[in-house]
């Protein structure tokens, strides 16, 4: 080799070397996370916020749906209801299992809806969630969004499997804030519906030793305006023309018009919790179905304050996507 060859090749191989030294000194970037394992519990077809909270999860790809649970009242009902929005959005693949049975004083809205989807066996709820957490012990988050009748049943059945949920993640209770009132104006605490409908139900999983993440009255009174219906009831996707059928079957049973998106914020904090921080609380549930700060050792985490506009815009840019 010449000289001026063998110069040249030792510059390059310095080069070489000094490049591979700076990019092996850079900082990678984090590898993809996986999505978190998700199962909804449900009351869907009363109040209008469940069906728009299924929607964000179908749409979030933080979240692997394993199933959704249904909750209180007429639960067979609601898995119809269940089985025929996620037909219509092409996700027949989500197990759907029909919960406790129970009583039910409210009026079931979108009945009409349900009813057109042929009736066919589900499996029982509780059953299901045991065989989800057994499967993914210490990985599941399950969202409740409904009066805890299933919990409350799972609890009494097996605490130690209970146990082994990663989290709970729930709208419910009144700690500060009533339901608003004309105007959007505050009110003192009150009984909260998915607390008032099991008070027993709250005060099992507050106890259960899962970690408990509370969505309730406080951070959960977000209102869907005018515009942002209009946006959502014209977008013309599969997943929208479910949220406008089910949206006119609620709002022509009363005097609703504007949805309050109490449901969708507990989807939201599991996956995006910067947009409704939390603290450390102890609460007590009374007979009445209030949820009251007490002393002791906390028992759930809080949401007092959210984000609404960071929530909203959150919600629409994946229903429009």
């Amino acid at each position: 080799m010449m000289p001026m060859q063998r110069k040249a090749l030792t510059a390059a191989v310095t080069a070489l070397a000094l490049l591979f030294a700076r990019s092996a000194g850079r900082a990678q970037p984090p590898a993809p996370t996986a999505p978190q394992l998700v199962i909804l519990d449900t009351d869907i077809g009363d109040d209008i916020d469940d069906a728009f909270a299924l929607a964000l999860v179908l749409k979030s790809p933080e979240i692997h749906l394993l199933g959704i649970t249904t909750e209180f009242g007429d639960t067979e009902l609601r898995a119809r209801l269940v089985d025929r929005y996620l037909k219509a959005v092409g996700r027949t693949e989500v197990p759907v299992a029909a919960g406790v049975q129970t009583a039910a004083p409210n009026h079931f809205t979108q009945a009409e809806y349900a009813r057109q989807e042929p009736d066919r066996p589900h499996p029982n709820a509780v059953v299901f969630l045991f065989r989800q957490i057994r499967g993914h012990p210490g990985q599941i988050t399950l969202i409740c969004i409904g009066p805890l009748f299933n919990v409350q049943a799972a609890i009494a059945h097996d605490p130690v499997t209970f146990r082994k949920l990663k989290r709970v993640v729930m709208m419910g209770g009144s700690v500060y804030r009533g339901y608003d009132g004309p105007g959007g104006a505050h009110t003192p605490p009150q009984p909260e519906w998915n607390i008032l409908n099991n008070p027993a139900g709250a005060r099992a999983l507050l106890a259960s030793g899962v970690p408990v993440y509370m969505m309730p009255l406080d951070s959960t009174q977000v209102r869907l305006d005018q515009p942002a219906q209009a946006q959502i009831f014209a977008h013309g996707s599969a997943l929208t023309d479910q949220l406008t059928l089910l949206y006119h079957e609620w709002s022509g049973t009363g005097e609703w018009k504007t949805p309050t998106l109490f449901d969708p914020v507990a989807v939201t904090y599991a996956i995006n919790p910067d947009l409704c921080p939390v603290k450390p609380m102890h609460l007590e549930v009374d007979a009445n179905g209030l949820t009251r700060p007490a002393a002791g050792a906390a028992n759930a985490q809080v949401c007092l304050h959210s984000d609404e506009k960071a929530f909203l815009n959150l919600l629409l840019s994946r229903l429009l996507n």
